[in-house]
């Protein structure tokens, strides 16, 4: 048994040296011949000051030369141990300044490093699986494109070796790679980082200090490498914006480290909760925070509270709901804040009085617009002495603007619509010389305005206040101060007279003015006012007389007035015209068949309810864009024009309550953008047209009651699956009504009485 004992013991040391030996790089397996020419090669174009490769001896087993690791087993050279690593923790490796070849030590450091070339010779290494070139100095050239050929490589090491040019992409095709690293080198800017995404096995990647500012895919690449435990290229980053690539809160955790960063825009992403981003706590540079649209919830005071060097912060468009009162006591350098788009319920004035003090003469943008605020507005709102933009439209504050609000001197815009501000306008909003948008519209703001409210708003150029209950009747002889661009009074109490201070307003490009009472005839300077309106709206008013010709803009509004004669001249840039619901006569060939005018834009004529008469000419071609057409509660007669059909993008098209008489003219059927159709209340005959179902299958509303339609309902007419109201009532139609009409689900209301 003991004898038995001896022999295993044995055995097993024969088996253990047997192990040592085979793992001993001094094995005396000798390298291939081929790789010691090829490792000869590549020494001859190195540049070795301090002889490091002095055992590289031409005819010696390669195997043994310093840096050089083989296979035990086959002899083939596997690995490249040529990096440059220092014992002193004091020497830095990227800065080679004369002061430290005062240090001999350092001397001898930099002395060690390899120069001069890559010889395409290492190609011929076809089992190197490990190369380690860092820390030596190749003086500015390029990574050798052949590298991205050594396929066996799982380790490539190429940091501080001053690299510069372009990253060769087809490092990419190095799928066996598990280990990158090219940091500190010079490389040109890189556009790109796609090539990354094909190192399938990638675990660590360090870029540290590559130029990326372009190379905006750099997430989308890094993402498709499952394995990627490590990622370093953003040390030394200042700027990063990753908005709208649905990156997540853990991917980012890793950012907390990045001291130097400045700029961080995160907008457009979902994050699962506020807590994902606590890390943002760490970045005490951050000067700009762009968290737009991430999906915020809840409380998000923490992860901002410590960031002591913002001055630009953006929580838009999320769900928040409230905001601590101290978590921005700390940001004493904020500029800008938008929280707009959230749903924060509270005070108005808790947010104002959660503002930084610190930050009472810095802070310059404040957007706070569609949450649910409710109260007053403070008084402590006119502290902000240089806040230049605020924005509190779409709450539900009430009370009045403070008077306060004087001590802005610098505001440049003030938007409070869409609130409830039961009270009037203060006459110190008159003092801020430098507004130059105010919008007050729908607030519920009531009273009277004088030209006080007016006084210093010098720089004005956009007054929206409509729908108030606001009076403003100005002595005649009034100049106003400024020169606006637009201005909406919607449902003041301005007339009778028509506004003489408009005459003033030569830069005007919107202009406003219904429902405010205003009665007589639109004087003539009017017309004249602006050559660069885009948009007129003078409906709802008491105006009267003819108008001869409209002045050149995209949109007149006329509709609900009593104008008379003939309908006035159009120009070309018109798009959208309303002349609904007043007293123009005449025929409609002199407005749109005249070959002066090509109203070639027009994308909606409403003549709705006026006194037009003769025939609906035939010149349609002539309006290419038309997508809206009401001529409905006219005294058109004659035959619906066939022209009508050459309006392929129109999309509602309404001749109801007229005198037009035959059938209905099959180029209709050319209509397939066709979602209204109203023929009703007229004399039109012939049998309801089966195209109807089979062309024009976007109809939502099919009205042809009242006329004098024959013969049986069209089964086609069940292939309008979007028809959600017809109306084919007194009619002389015959027939039973089709069993497929149960299939139109859509249908609100059918008519056939």
């Amino acid at each position: 048994m003991r004898a038995v004992t001896i022999s295993l013991f044995g055995f097993l040391l024969v088996i253990a040296a047997t192990i040592i030996s085979f793992c001993d790089g001094n094995s005396n397996v000798l390298c291939i011949e081929s790789e010691r020419q090829a490792l000869s090669k590549f020494k001859q174009h190195l540049i070795d000051r301090s002889n490091r490769l002095s055992s590289w001896v031409e005819g010696e087993d390669c195997c043994e030369w310093v840096g050089v690791f083989c296979n035990n087993f086959t002899g083939h050279v596997k690995e490249l141990h040529l990096g440059l690593h220092s014992s002193s923790p004091d020497i830095e490796l990227d800065d080679e300044r004369d002061v430290y070849f005062q240090s001999p030590e350092r001397n001898a450091y930099f002395r060690s490093k390899l120069g001069g070339k890559i010889n395409l010779s290492l190609i011929e290494l076809k089992h190197l699986s490990f190369l380690d070139l860092s820390n030596n100095d190749f003086g500015g050239l390029a990574i050798p494109e052949f590298i991205g050929s050594m396929k066996s490589l799982t380790y490539l090491n190429l940091s501080s070796v001053k690299f510069s040019r372009a990253i060769p992409h087809n490092l990419g095709n190095l799928s066996k790679l598990h280990y990158l690293d090219l940091g500190h080198n010079s490389f040109f800017e890189a556009k790109t980082l796609q090539w990354v995404s094909g190192l399938s096995s990638l675990q660590y990647l360090d870029l540290s200090d590559a130029n990326l500012t372009k190379a905006t895919d750099w997430l989308q690449a890094t993402h498709k490498l499952p394995s990627l435990v490590e990622l370093h290229f953003l040390r030394s980053i200042v700027s990063i914006d990753l908005s709208s690539n649905g990156v997540e809160g853990v991917i980012l955790n890793g950012f907390q480290n990045i001291s130097s960063l400045k700029f961080l825009d995160l907008s457009w992403n979902s994050f699962s909760s506020s807590s994902t981003l606590i890390w943002l706590s760490n970045l005490n540079r951050l000067q700009f925070l762009g968290l737009r649209g991430v999906s915020l919830q809840g409380n998000f005071s923490i992860a901002i509270r410590n960031l002591s060097s913002l001055t630009h912060l953006d929580l838009s468009d999320n769900q928040l709901e409230i905001i601590e009162p101290k978590c921005l006591e700390s940001l004493c350098n904020l500029r800008e804040m938008d929280l707009s788009n959230n749903g924060i319920d509270q005070e108005v004035s808790e947010i104002i009085e959660s503002l930084p003090r610190c930050s009472l003469d810095r802070l310059e943008s404040l957007n706070v617009a569609s949450n649910q605020l409710s109260g007053c507005l403070p008084d402590q709102l006119g502290q902000f002495i240089n806040l230049a933009y605020l924005s509190l439209s779409g709450n539900s504050i009430s009370g009045p603007i403070p008077f306060s609000i004087a001590n802005l001197s610098s505001l440049k815009l003030l938007d409070v619509a869409y609130n409830r501000l039961n009270a009037t306008l203060p006459q110190s909003l008159g003092q801020l010389g430098n507004l130059e948008h105010l919008d007050v519209s729908n607030t519920m703001l009531e009273g009277n305005i004088s030209e006080m409210h007016f006084s210093n708003l010098k720089r004005l150029r956009l007054f929206w206040a409509s729908n108030n209950m606001l009076t403003f009747k100005p002595n005649p002889s009034w100049i106003p101060p400024f020169h606006c661009e637009s201005i909406k009074l919607r449902s003041w109490h301005i007339g009778p007279q028509f506004p003489q201070w408009l005459q003033f307003q030569k830069n005007l490009s919107v202009l406003d003015i219904s429902h405010a009472e205003i009665s007589g005839v639109i004087p003539i300077w009017f017309w004249n006012l602006s050559t660069q309106f885009d948009h007129i709206n003078l409906s709802y008013n008491h105006l009267i007389g003819e108008i001869s010709y409209l002045p050149k803009s995209r949109t007149v509004d006329l509709m609900s007035n009593l104008f008379t004669g003939p309908l006035p001249r159009a120009n070309s840039h018109l798009e959208f015209l309303f002349l609904s619901k007043n007293l123009f006569s005449g025929s409609l060939s002199n407005f749109l068949c005249n070959s002066s005018t090509k109203l070639d834009a027009l994308d909606l004529l409403d003549i709705e309810s006026n006194l037009l008469s003769g025939e609906i000419p035939d010149c349609w071609e002539n309006q290419p864009m038309l997508g809206v057409l009401n001529l409905g509660n006219n005294n058109l007669t004659g035959k619906i024009s066939r022209s009508l059909g050459s309006l392929r993008n129109i999309m509602s098209l309404k001749l109801r309550t007229n005198n037009l008489f035959g059938e209905v003219p099959s180029t209709l059927q050319h209509l397939a953008y066709m979602v209204i159709l109203d023929l009703s209340e007229n004399q039109l005959t012939g049998s309801i047209p089966a195209w109807n179902g089979d062309k024009l299958l976007n109809l939502v509303v099919l009205n042809l009651r009242s006329n004098k339609f024959q013969a049986h309902i069209p089964d086609q007419i069940c292939s309008l699956n979007s028809l959600h109201f017809l109306d084919l009532g007194y009619n002389n139609i015959s027939g039973a009504i089709p069993k497929c009409f149960s299939n139109l689900k859509p249908l609100d209301q059918f008519y056939v009485l």
